[in-house]
């Protein structure tokens, strides 16, 4: 068996059987592997029903092949490109980039009372 197929490679398979933990897929009619449901495509994956179905076409890349127990491990989501994520942002730099009407929070007392000062000054000099 082993010598048609190597790890590493990517190859056509037909999906041939789906349960909780992965899918089956035959590589050819003598040779089936289990994709496990971390390898079905980047992310989360809660059913694999909802990627796979049975007949399904799919490319598997050869994870691991062992020749003892006749396994092969493939992978979908090897094949694929990782998606790109936005870089994460800490809860200060998200503070910062947001506007400022939107930080008046802790600043408006101060602000006010600076005013008020300001106004009970400005009555003072017209009482006198």
């Amino acid at each position: 068996m082993a010598e048609n197929f190597q790890e590493g490679q990517v190859v056509e398979g037909k999906v041939t059987g789906i349960q909780p933990y992965g899918a089956f897929v035959a590589l050819d009619d003598k040779v089936q592997g289990l994709v496990h449901i971390s390898e079905v495509t980047h992310g989360f994956v809660k059913d694999v029903n909802e990627h796979l179905s049975e007949g399904d076409e799919v490319q598997v890349k050869i994870l691991n092949i062992d020749e003892a127990k006749n396994k092969y491990s493939l992978s979908i989501r090897a094949t694929q490109e990782a998606p790109k994520r936005a870089p994460k942002q800490n809860n200060r730099q998200q503070a910062s980039s947001a506007p400022k009407e939107d930080q008046s929070g802790f600043n408006t007392l101060k602000d006010k009372l600076e005013d008020w000062i300001k106004q009970s000054d400005d009555r003072e000099k017209y009482r006198n």
